[in-house]
């Protein structure tokens, strides 16, 4: 047998919907996707209010904020502990790690940004998220508590050091 020659033969009937035998005997076929469903929750709009927030927080305090949104298992602490040391300056770093599905809400501070955001801060910036999760709209709770804490916390943490 020739190099490039087909092994097999396909019979014609045995082509499924969308399938049809080309000249050259390759089976061609097409075959329908779903469109790729919506990145998230967010809006467009929302995304960017929440951005706005990170970058300003992370601007005005010179500590990295971040947020993480999504499951984080029977063991949240710890979870969101391995999710903070993914960052780029951890003993800087600021996570906020929301599960709404779990109904928890963690906020890790790494070695550096814990003196100047104590426990104390995050657990006021925790109140006016859950606060704002109870008035019934989970997105328009979570973009309105997520700005309020980030502007909490950044108020905490002060200016940056010059």
């Amino acid at each position: 047998m020739a190099t490039g020659e087909l092994t097999k033969r396909v019979d014609e009937s045995e082509l499924g919907y969308g399938e049809a035998l080309m000249a050259t005997g390759r089976v061609s076929a097409a075959k329908m996707y779903e469109p790729a469903a919506p990145a998230g929750p967010f809006n467009t709009r929302q995304l960017a209010r929440l951005d706005e927030a990170l970058t300003f927080a992370s601007r005005e305090t010179g500590l990295d904020f971040s947020l993480y949104l999504g499951e984080l298992g029977p063991e949240s602490r710890a979870t969101a502990e391995k999710l903070h040391a993914t960052t780029a300056d951890p003993a800087n770093s600021v996570l906020i790690a929301v599960s709404p599905g779990e109904r928890l809400i963690e906020i890790v501070t790494g070695k550096v940004a814990h003196l100047r955001l104590p426990d104390r801060g995050a657990k006021l910036a925790v109140a006016s998220m859950v606060a704002s999760f109870k008035e019934g709209d989970l997105v328009r709770g979570l973009v309105n508590g997520l700005v309020n804490a980030l502007r909490m916390l950044s108020d905490q943490a002060g200016p940056a050091p010059r």
